[in-house]
């Protein structure tokens, strides 16, 4: 029996990790090291985050949420009609399904992506306004 699992998921990255160097002066090196790394990673996804997004706005996030929503709303509305057949799918109405439940979750991805570009500094939100 297989069985597809839906869902988001982060990566995480294998790192090579050396054997601990007990020198203080090669750690703080070696550390000043990572985070240059780091920062021009993050200068170059600010920098191309923001050029093809713009500035953030609840506004993206809120249609992003939307049309998440609507996908997963028209993918179990496909899913209970097929379910009222007994579960008997064609070969094009699984291949709809399917489509439909991947577009829910491509847009689900893509807006805990943005999510998380916020998170990193990446997406320059506006101030909440005072009050």
């Amino acid at each position: 029996m297989s069985v597809t699992r839906t869902g988001s998921f982060r990566r995480t990255y294998d790192h090579f990790e050396p054997e601990v160097d007990n020198d203080p002066h090669a750690q703080r090196r070696t550390r000043g090291l990572l985070e240059q790394i780091d920062y021009a990673a993050y200068a170059a996804n600010k920098e191309l985050i923001g050029q093809a997004l713009g500035q953030g706005d609840i506004r993206k996030f809120q249609r992003l949420a939307v049309a998440a929503a609507q996908a997963r709303a028209v993918w179990v509305a496909q899913a209970l009609a097929a379910s009222a057949s007994g579960g008997k799918l064609s070969s094009a109405d699984l291949a709809q399904l399917t489509h439909l439940r991947a577009t829910f979750e491509e847009l689900t991805e893509a807006y805990e992506a943005m999510r998380r570009m916020v998170e990193r500094g990446y997406l320059v939100m506006p101030a909440p306004p005072a009050g």
